[in-house]
């Protein structure tokens, strides 16, 4: 029997604490209010639990909750943390991406990589683990999912491997997993893939010249944004979400905002006269209702990439639209006298040497107007 009873707890009004036995107390408040507290060792420190309000805990509740304590304590379980995760809802795999994906989606750029994020999980997890629950899901769930397009499919194989990993690590750090994703060893149960040179199909910059003539032999918002991107040497997401506003035709100089560069810096395109030209003939492809320079199918929404793609196709210039990026460096190299840094920065490339970058103050953009007026001449035939 405790040292407490339901009679002697009624009289017991002055604050402090009042022992029952085997650590458990009632605890009066100098405001009046009554609590139940269960003081106990562990792991050779003291800690206090508070078990309830009188108001709501009955005496016998109260021992109740003190010896169920006592005996998770014994047996190394922290009493709290099993508490707060009972009240976790593990959710199923899809339910977990689909937050993780409504939560990250507003900080990626790419508008195309928000949309194939959930869709590859959809296309290639949903069908092995979709209704999984998170906590549930190790290495062989996972190499199920991806065997079948580990080796056909390479490249979306390891992004969805890294976006299965991003969904169980979220779950990690929600407490809805003891561990982190089983990625590591997962490397270890799947077949060696073949290696890829990564290089984007490029044509060869002799063809280009000819390319651009047969390109303006039909006129389309998408013919015209792909010369200018070849002309401008510029990425396809930079040529398909220019704005009106990002150009000073009068000063031919093409701003685009940090927020649309891939380095996140602003970057400085001087326009040559070729340039100039092709966009003024995008003007009769723009709309009152947006600012966009190659509208999509939606006024209001930028060209798809695959517009782009699907003229290479048309023309069966079987190259890759990042390849005329790749042209116009070997171009730059074979053909100029103009520096390599110059080339780079034309082409809004990181430095690769740290300490180099941190001393250069300059983006050459004296030299890149040479430049790019030279690159357009020679891709228009002269």
């Amino acid at each position: 029997m405790g040292q407490l009873s339901a009679t002697k707890i009624k009289t017991l009004t002055e604050p402090g604490r009042y022992i029952d036995g085997d650590g458990l107390m009632m605890e009066v408040a100098p405001g009046g209010s009554r609590s139940w507290k269960l003081r106990v060792r562990v792991d050779g420190k003291r800690r206090d639990f508070g078990l309830g309000s009188l108001s709501i805990v009955t005496l016998t509740e109260a021992r109740e909750k003190a010896r169920e304590y006592r005996r998770l304590i014994a047996q190394g379980i922290d009493p709290v943390a099993e508490k707060k995760k009972e009240k976790i809802v593990i959710p199923t795999f899809r339910v977990a991406a689909e937050q993780v994906h409504a939560e990250h989606k507003a900080s990626w750029k790419n508008g195309k990589h928000q949309v194939q994020w959930i869709t590859t999980l959809e296309t290639y997890a949903y069908p092995f683990i979709g209704d999984r629950l998170v906590n549930d899901i190790e290495g062989p769930q996972i190499r199920k999912a991806l065997l079948p397009i580990w080796l056909s499919k390479p490249e979306t194989a390891r992004r969805v491997r890294q976006r299965i990993g991003a969904v169980l690590d979220w779950a990690y750090v929600n407490g809805m997993r003891d561990s982190e994703a089983p990625m590591r060893s997962l490397s270890k149960g799947l077949p060696r893939q073949p290696k890829e040179d990564g290089h984007f199909a490029a044509m060869p910059y002799t063809d280009i010249p000819a390319f651009i003539a047969k390109l303006r032999e039909r006129s389309s918002v998408g013919r015209v944004a792909m010369e200018v991107l070849i002309l401008t040497a510029a990425r396809s997401g930079e040529i398909r979400g220019a704005t009106w506003s990002e150009f000073d035709l009068d000063k031919a100089m093409w701003s685009i905002p940090a927020t649309r560069m891939k380095m996140g810096r602003p970057h400085f395109v001087p326009l040559a006269s070729q340039v100039l030209d092709a966009l003024e003939r995008a003007k009769a492809f723009s709309a009152p209702c947006t600012d966009l320079v190659f509208p999509g199918m939606k006024l209001k929404t930028p060209m798809s990439d695959m517009t782009l793609l699907k003229i290479l196709r048309d023309m069966e210039a079987g190259v890759t639209v990042h390849g005329f990026r790749s042209a116009f460096r070997d171009w730059v190299a074979d053909m100029t006298d103009y520096p390599g840094e110059v080339a780079e920065s034309a082409l809004a490339h990181a430095n690769s040497n740290k300490v180099e970058a941190a001393y250069r103050r300059t983006d050459f953009l004296e030299k890149r107007k040479a430049l790019m007026s030279d690159w357009a001449a020679f891709c228009n035939g002269k």
